[in-house]
């Protein structure tokens, strides 16, 4: 059974940094693109960062460039996203995923987390 795993939210003030975690399990950890999703209340989930297998290709949508970087443990089969410079607009459920390829898309997403809540006071 596949098991996606989030953790490290909560309240931050505007300015301030967490780091998320992704603990995965009972999949190949090694042969799978893993991509962060986020969902603020009323809105569509979206699209925030994806890292390739090997690590070497990462991408970002452009709210967070600069501010947020993905990176991942492949012996630990730990995905991890370190946001800097929070802002009240990065408030949201975030959701880790897990799928063949690095794309922004979700439904290329096979695995879902079931999310932690980020909220960001100004």
């Amino acid at each position: 059974q596949v098991q996606l795993v989030e953790s490290g939210g909560g309240l931050v003030q505007a300015g301030g940094s967490l780091r998320l975690p992704c603990v995965a399990s009972g999949l190949a950890f090694r042969s799978v693109a893993m991509g962060w999703f986020r969902q603020a209340p009323g809105k569509e989930r979206e699209f925030v960062g994806v890292i390739s297998w090997t690590g070497g290709l990462k991408n970002y949508v452009d709210d967070v460039k600069g501010r947020f970087t993905i990176s991942r443990d492949n012996a630990a089969n730990t995905m991890y996203l370190q946001m800097d410079s929070l802002q009240p607009g990065d408030t949201a459920v975030y959701y880790c995923a897990a799928g063949p390829k690095e794309t922004v898309y979700r439904e290329y997403y096979r695995y879902w987390g079931q999310g932690t809540q980020v909220t960001v006071s100004s």
